[in-house]
């Protein structure tokens, strides 16, 4: 009981880190990024990238060894739609990670693309 009470607090935690990480990055979005704003936007999304697998490996783990029996997560189609929701999420998040790292290492200020930010 104890051990699921922590992959449980775990696995909250890990969603906390992935709000918040996607919160810091919207807050920091611009047209044009500077680069030491681009060393922050990479820092926070490497935090992000944490706090993704802290979500993943501690619901694996719910899934697979502690808690409810396997068969009560595999039998629920709720479950299966928040998972392909967070794998959907995942690629998603991948297009803007490709960019920042493609655009770490440059010197003058970024015009980021469209697709990567949503705001005017």
């Amino acid at each position: 009981m104890l051990e699921e009470a922590i992959v449980r607090y775990f696995h909250f935690l890990g969603i906390l880190v992935l709000v918040s990480a996607l919160v810091c990055q919207h807050l920091l979005m611009a047209k044009e990024i500077t680069p030491a704003q681009l060393k922050r936007i990479i820092l926070i999304d490497r935090i992000y990238g944490v706090g993704a697998l802290i979500v993943l490996s501690a619901g694996l783990i719910l899934w697979f060894s502690v808690g409810k029996p396997p068969s009560f997560y595999s039998g629920n189609f709720v479950f299966h739609i928040k998972f392909t929701l967070f794998l959907l999420a995942a690629l998603i998040s991948a297009i803007p990670t490709i960019f920042y790292l493609k655009q770490q290492k440059s010197t003058q200020n970024i015009i980021v693309p469209k697709s990567i930010i949503s705001r005017p």
